[in-house]
């Protein structure tokens, strides 16, 4: 799901938030209005008295939006099969401020899956920051986690914050440098 709008919307609960880019855990309460300005991945940063914030797509109710489905693997599925879920759920993790995901932007440098002997799986995952001082780092480590382990099998995601190489711009897709206007 992706849109850069003006929707207008109006709370119909309290909401958790998250502050951007402070990365600060705020309620927005029933009642408040503003507008949705980004939808992608199933989340949406809403621009609400001033300042913008990032509402989960497990909160999409509060403003009338329906949630987004679980993704499902097929019976007997492999590892390979889960890894290649595990980069589609990674596509739907973006920065509230940047319309682009995290593996376009070359954020994520890393994905292991481990088979465990009762059926499920453990995933690894190194990923880095476009500044290491981003407010976002545990939102979006959050919201990467969180996907993964919405995967049928997968028992636990460990999401490993790393800095080193440094992530510079030369890491993102063309795709990405394209919506960024880098080109």
């Amino acid at each position: 799901m992706y849109s850069r709008t003006s929707e207008p919307v109006k709370f119909e609960r309290d909401c958790a938030a998250v502050m951007v880019p402070s990365g600060e855990t705020v309620s927005l309460p029933a009642g408040s209005v503003g507008y949705i300005t980004q939808a992608l991945g199933g989340s949406f940063t809403v621009y609400v008295e001033g300042n913008l914030f990032r509402i989960a797509g497990s909160d999409a109710d509060a403003i009338g939006k329906p949630p987004v489905a679980a993704p499902t693997l097929p019976d007997g599925a492999t590892n390979a099969d889960v890894e290649s879920l595990i980069w589609e759920q990674l596509r739907t993790c973006f920065d509230p401020e940047i319309p682009v995901d995290i593996v376009e932007l070359g954020l994520v440098y890393e994905c292991n899956v481990f088979a465990e002997d009762d059926g499920q799986r453990r995933v690894e995952i190194k990923m880095t920051l476009t500044a290491p001082g981003c407010g976002m780092g545990e939102t979006l480590i959050s919201d990467v986690r969180n996907k993964i382990e919405m995967i049928p099998t997968v028992a636990q995601a460990d999401v490993d914050l790393v800095f080193d190489p440094p992530w510079n711009q030369s890491m993102m897709s063309e795709a990405a440098k394209l919506e960024t206007g880098m080109i």
